[in-house]
C-alpha cells in the first residue's frame, strides 16, 4: 500500500501502521476458537487503540467469537470497544 495513506491514518487514528500490520500477520493461521489466543487479541487491539476493554466487555467479545463463531477482525473488535 502507500506509505502516503498510512502515514495520513497515522495522524487520523494515533496507531502505529507498523503496529497494525504486525498484528495484522501474527493472526495469520491463529485458532480463533480458542479463548487464550482471542483474548490475546482483544488485549493487543486495546493497546493499540489506547481504549481499555474491562472484564465484562472482554466477556462479550469472547462469547460473541468463540461461541457465536462472529469474525474476527478489527472492526468487529472496534465496534465492540467503541460501544459502551
Amino acid at each position: 500500500m502507500d506509505s502516503h495513506f498510512f502515514k495520513n491514518m497515522e495522524k487520523k487514528t494515533g496507531v502505529n501502521m507498523k503496529d497494525v500490520i504486525d498484528l495484522a500477520n501474527s493472526l495469520q493461521g491463529a485458532n480463533f476458537k480458542d479463548e487464550t489466543t482471542v483474548r490475546g487479541v482483544i488485549k493487543r487491539v486495546s493497546q493499540l487503540a489506547g481504549k481499555p476493554v474491562n472484564q465484562e466487555l472482554e466477556d462479550k467479545i469472547v462469547q460473541s467469537i468463540v461461541n457465536d463463531g462472529k469474525q474476527l477482525d478489527f472492526g468487529t473488535i472496534s465496534n465492540m470497544i467503541n460501544k459502551k
